[in-house]
């Protein structure tokens, strides 16, 4: 077997590794061809030799493996398609594979963000503006996102000379809340002295999390500064 994660190094499997019960045909089990997700038991680098399980791996660990197996996949079409594009020799773009590397770790989450977020996404890690678009226009036609988005409306006011400043202050210092990476905070007046937040996430749990978090400190802020504040929906 050709591993993958191994620069397509060989691997060997043993008939007692296929299954947990008998194997009375191995062709009932695995397949020609067939992509599997299997566990490193021994690596003999002397002899250069892999061992490895295929029972020993559990339904959870088989899906999420074959999920960022595919995420990788999609993402090296998706840089595969900007170079096309840009008419560029892959050995060229080392660097910029590198740069996303070094920040998001997968290739696919940075250009799953840049989906959501735009172009920033790569022009703030120093990449050419050119590069960015393409990337993220690849990006947003290949990879979908279902997202979850909740909205919540905030009455802040504040009756000190500054006070418009103030209720400003603290919408400002509500977006900054700590969020988990790709939730977007959207804050914006509906007829003083009324506010909505826009909470955007990756699902329910998490959107709600975050729009807490953004209202909380919306208050306690306008609170700091002598204004008061409440949630109205």
């Amino acid at each position: 077997m050709t591993l993958d994660e191994y620069k397509n190094k060989e691997g060997l499997i043993h008939i007692s590794e296929i299954s947990s019960t008998w194997v009375r045909n191995i062709r009932n089990h695995v397949r020609e061809g067939q992509k599997l997700v299997l566990k490193v038991l021994r690596i003999n680098a002397e002899k250069g030799q892999v061992d490895l399980s295929l029972r020993r791996v559990t339904g959870r660990e088989k899906a999420e493996t074959l999920l960022e197996w595919k995420k990788h996949k999609k993402a090296e079409a998706i840089l595969n398609s900007a170079i096309e594009k840009l008419a560029l020799d892959p050995a060229s773009v080392e660097n910029l594979y590198k740069v996303i590397s070094e920040k998001y770790g997968s290739h696919y989450d940075a250009l799953q963000e840049a989906v959501e977020e735009g172009e920033e996404t790569f022009t703030k890690l120093g990449i050419d503006s050119n590069w960015a678009k393409v990337l993220t226009d690849v990006a947003r036609t290949k990879i979908k996102t279902e997202r979850a988005s909740l909205k919540a409306v905030v009455e802040l006011t504040c009756s000190k000379p500054d006070g418009i400043e103030l209720i400003k202050k603290s919408l400002q210092n509500a977006k900054k809340a700590k969020k988990p990476r790709g939730t977007m905070v959207r804050v914006y007046a509906v007829g003083s002295p009324k506010y909505r937040v826009e909470v955007t996430a990756k699902d329910y749990a998490e959107a709600e999390n975050v729009l807490k978090q953004v209202v909380d400190e919306a208050l306690a802020t306008i609170s700091e500064v002598g204004g008061q504040g409440r949630r109205v929906t």
